[in-house]
């Protein structure tokens, strides 16, 4: 979306940075000057990480939020905001509000609603201990995102069913959703392309896998996701696929996702990939095991992008235009999941008429350059 912005409008980009140099060498693409600010998170591993979270019961912030906030992020927004002439500032997602000035206008883009993310965290939580920290994060985020939101000039949402959670949460009612886009072209699976002689990308040959997971490993609703799979649905796969292998691609893998390859050798974790469409187009079918989150799951378009059948829960596909089972297949119980995954595993037929029909549907509805004119739109009624 920013790439088609940055075609026509002039687009500085601030952001904490942790030190990956293609980061920034991708940022001409979608912006005219970027602003990195150097901020590197620890890591659940880290005993520095414990020590912050255990000093965050003592703020007003949830944790996910106080993690973000950057005294030398704030020092350089309001130096840029004295020394140039911005149009409107937007804050994309939650967390970089924290480091806005308070008398700041600016648009929120929402990719999710948090307070929902906590709350599902808060049922799904599995000791009590957990579960009290989760509520008090909810309380928490709840507060921050409400206050957030009515600060805002305008807030976008990712979907309809987000921009009624968040008039619903914090009364709000400048909200706008727009839809979610993917690059059709993109993701397209060339005919010249092989599994096993690999593509012209970093990425390495021979990746073929029967199921693929695409998402950031860092994140928490994508490693429980992952983690109930193993545990409660590969089991029931293997028991009609007894070689089912499963491939779990995306950055910043911890040691609870690092142990099911180690333990597992059908399981291959990769960490950060630099080009996910080699693993899409080396599998059979996509699974999307989430049972915590909000917002829309770009991955989803993505898989039927590139002709790839999509195996999901309700949360996962939430706020998608899908049509199951035509175009994709809803499970939520691990019965209904390995179910539906032998089914297109053992089917190639129904596996290619399902990948058919969801590929028709993310090329003739969701472009991104329809998405960015509704951005846009909603940017330019913000500064009336």
């Amino acid at each position: 979306m920013l790439r088609r912005l940055h075609a026509r409008h002039e687009i500085h980009y601030l952001a904490l940075h942790s030190g990956e140099p293609e980061a920034l060498e991708h940022s001409p693409e979608y912006c005219s000057r970027a602003w990195p600010v150097p901020h590197v998170l620890t890591t659940r591993t880290s005993p520095r990480f414990w020590l912050d979270t255990a000093l965050s019961l003592f703020s007003k912030l949830p944790v996910v939020i106080a993690r973000k906030r950057s005294r030398a992020a704030a020092t350089l927004i309001e130096k840029l905001l004295r020394e140039e002439r911005f149009d409107i500032v937007v804050s994309d997602f939650l967390m970089p509000a924290v480091n806005l000035p308070p008398a700041q206008p600016f648009v929120l883009f929402e990719h999710n609603v948090e307070t929902v993310i906590m709350r599902r965290h808060a049922e799904r939580a599995g000791d009590p201990v957990q579960r009290a920290f989760f509520r008090g994060q909810t309380q928490r985020m709840l507060a921050f995102e409400c206050a957030t939101c009515r600060r805002a000039l305008h807030v976008v949402a990712v979907s309809d069913d987000d921009a009624a959670q968040l008039r619903e949460l914090c009364g709000v009612t400048n909200v706008s959703p727009i839809p979610t886009g993917v690059d059709a072209e993109y993701f397209a699976r060339p005919a010249s392309f092989s599994s096993v002689t690999g593509h012209p990308s970093a990425e390495p040959a021979n990746i073929e896998s029967d199921l693929q997971f695409a998402g950031s490993m860092d994140w928490m609703p994508n490693i429980d996701g992952i983690l109930w799979f193993v545990s409660e649905v590969l089991p029931l796969i293997r028991k009609r696929v007894p070689q089912c292998s499963v491939t779990i691609a995306g950055r910043k893998p911890g040691a609870s996702i690092r142990a099911l390859a180690a333990a597992d050798p059908l399981i291959r974790v990769t960490g950060t990939v630099h080009d996910m469409r080699p693993y899409l187009w080396s599998a059979k079918v996509s699974i999307v095991p989430i049972r915590i989150g909000s917002g829309t799951r770009l991955k989803i378009y993505e898989a039927m992008a590139a002709s790839l059948p999509v195996v999901s829960t309700t949360i996962g596909a939430e706020g998608l235009e899908v049509s199951p089972p035509e175009n994709i297949r809803i499970a939520d119980t691990p019965e209904a999941f390995a179910s539906a995954c032998v089914q297109l595993l053992e089917d190639p037929g129904e596996s290619s008429r399902q990948a058919d029909a969801a590929l028709r549907l993310v090329r003739e509805k969701f472009s991104w350059e329809v998405v960015a004119q509704c951005f846009e739109q909603i940017l330019k009624s913000s500064l009336k």
